[in-house]
């Protein structure tokens, strides 16, 4: 019998308790028990970057961080991105730019494209394709989602 643990912590921007086992992943605590299906998961071993979220101001793969190390945390998902406003420049651009297609990876791309331009509001090609190396796409071929990121850039200038 394994027993849970009661975790708080700041998932875009509201305060959230939930309770895990310890071996549960973040992605399986956001998916499975808060219901929040936005993060995907692609191939479970931190490779893909698919469930990318940012954490404490930094991108994690959440399948690779347990959900009792989110205790305390402010996380941000694919589900804050977009305001009562709208989409994000960032996803405006991912859909002008037709940077997606399946979608499993377009999550993950879209919260790592805003931690850049946050940390970097005018990034060069050479700097996105670096930023988004921990990313993986099999369906685009990277090229759209690189003029989607440069596009926002310059639309938040």
């Amino acid at each position: 019998m394994s027993t849970k643990t009661h975790v708080q912590t700041k998932i875009n921007g509201e305060t959230v308790d939930f309770l895990c086992e310890p071996r549960q992943s973040l992605l399986e605590v956001l998916r499975d028990v808060l219901q929040m299906t936005g993060s995907k998961e692609g191939c479970n071993d931190g490779n893909c970057g698919a469930c990318t979220v940012n954490m404490d101001g930094r991108i994690v793969d959440s399948c690779l961080v347990l959900g009792v190390e989110a205790a305390g945390s402010e996380i941000n998902t694919i589900e804050g991105v977009a305001t009562s406003d709208g989409l994000h420049p960032i996803q405006q651009a991912f859909l002008e730019n037709a940077a997606l297609q399946c979608g499993i990876c377009t999550p993950g791309f879209i919260v790592a494209s805003k931690a850049l331009l946050e940390a970097e509001p005018n990034p060069s090609e050479e700097r996105i394709r670096l930023w988004l190396a921990g990313n993986l796409c099999r369906c685009t071929g990277y090229d759209k989602i690189v003029r989607a990121v440069m596009d926002a850039a310059q639309k938040m200038a």
